[in-house]
Order: structure tokens, then sequence, then C-alpha cells
């Protein structure tokens, strides 16, 4: 390889070691993607500039650290209607893109005999502010942040969210939730908050919570990151700020 082709690969290898420690991705995990780099850089990097150069609200990185303006409202959301999949309730809205996406996931899982139902999907900087203060007086403080997101906060808002079903632990035991863990990221779907990653994700398990992130990110996702979400947006974002 050529010094000069050599001394680029050095930098980007650099550049994606801070961010992954910046992102606080597992030693484990960190090695296990830097020995890829290392020994087929490419896969990886295009992968990476792929990601970054679709909308950026797609990798965009909103947990209790990272949030949103409170005048941030998607430009293209639509209605949704009862299609392949149901509606727990009218007046449901995703960014247009995220719900051509569920249309499309929708009809193969009736393929494979399951519906899909969304329950809730976008939410507007007021809304939440109204649903986190109702769960604090409800349950307190302490509780409420393992449940819901502080105004600003939550995906909801990126309208590129989806509650399913039943919205509570149960879910994890339907026939959707099954297909979903087994299909979801093949439409470029990914479940935010798993099991037993509160201390990474910041919120409890959530079966039902699934963010669209668009099919180019959902495979990198799944592909490098051990399918968790919170570790390959993170990193992005810290890949991103570095970028000169």
């Amino acid at each position: 390889m050529p010094l000069a082709a050599q001394k680029q690969n050095d930098n980007v290898i650099q550049k994606v070691q801070k961010a992954l420690a910046a992102a606080k991705v597992p030693t484990p995990l960190q090695e296990k993607i830097l020995a890829d780099i290392k020994s087929n850089p490419e896969p990886f990097i295009e992968s990476v500039k792929g990601v970054l150069a679709q909308d950026s609200y797609l990798w965009k990185l909103v947990d209790k650290t990272h949030g949103l303006d409170q005048t941030y409202e998607p430009e293209d959301l639509i209605t949704l209607k009862n299609g392949s999949y149901l509606l727990n309730r009218s007046g449901l809205q995703l960014r247009k893109e995220a719900a051509q996406a569920l249309e499309t996931m929708a009809k193969a899982a009736r393929v494979d005999g399951v519906t899909l139902v969304a329950s809730s999907c976008y939410r507007s900087y007021d809304y939440q502010k109204q649903v986190y203060e109702r769960n604090v007086k409800s349950m307190g403080q302490a509780a409420a942040d393992r449940e819901s997101a502080k105004p600003g906060h939550s995906q909801h808002q990126l309208g590129l969210a989806v509650d399913f079903g039943s919205i509570d632990d149960s879910f994890a035991k339907t026939a959707q939730s099954r297909w979903l863990i087994k299909n979801a990221w093949r439409y470029g779907w990914s479940l935010s908050y798993p099991e037993h990653l509160e201390q990474v994700t910041g919120y409890r398990w959530e079966s039902w919570h699934y963010r669209y992130v668009g099919l180019e990110l959902s495979k990198f996702i799944r592909t490098y990151f051990d399918d968790i979400q919170q570790y390959a947006l993170a990193f992005l974002y810290y890949y991103a700020a570095g970028q000169p």
C-alpha cells in the first residue's frame, strides 16, 4: 500500500478509535471493530460514509443527554391510516419515509401471518412535557425518568419512532414482538431500548419501541454494533463531530 494511503488509513483508524471510546462502546466490541477495520478498512469506512451522507435525523443521537430543540417539528409528517398495519387510535403521525417503511414492513409481516399494530408515533415537545409531568406526579422523579423522556429528549419527536402493541412488558411475548426482533432491521427499523441495557440507554427495557433509521444504518448497527442502536448512534455522533 502506498505510504499516503497507509497514513490515511491510520488516521481513520485513530479517529474511529477515539469515537468508539467517547461513545463508551464496551472494550471487547471496540477491539472487534478495530480488528475488522485493520484487516479490511473499506467496508466499515464506506458504511460510515453512506450513513452520514443520509438525512442527519436518521442517525441523530437523541437520549438523556442529547436532545432536540423545543421548536423542532419534522416538515414531512403524514397522518397514518389503517393498511397492512393497524392503528390503536386515530391521528398517529410519522415522517413520510418512516411511514412508507412501516407499510413495507407490515406487508412482509402479514405474509408471515403477523399483523403489526402501531400505538404511538410522533410526539410534539409540548405533548412530551405533558406526559413527563404526569408521570413524575404519579410515580415520582426517579421512576418517571426510567419510563419516559424529558421534553426534547424523546425519539418520538423525530417522527421516526413507533411504539407497537400494548406498550407494556406483555408485548415481548407476542407474535408481533418475535417477528420484529427477527426482521425489523431488514426494513430499516431498530429496537431502541433492549433488555438488560438500562445503564447504556438510560431507559428500562421497552420491547415495543422501534426507531426507523433507514436500511443502511440498520445493517450497520447489526453488523458492527451487536444490534445495539445506542452504541452505533453515539459512535456516529462523536465520529461526525471529529470531522474536519
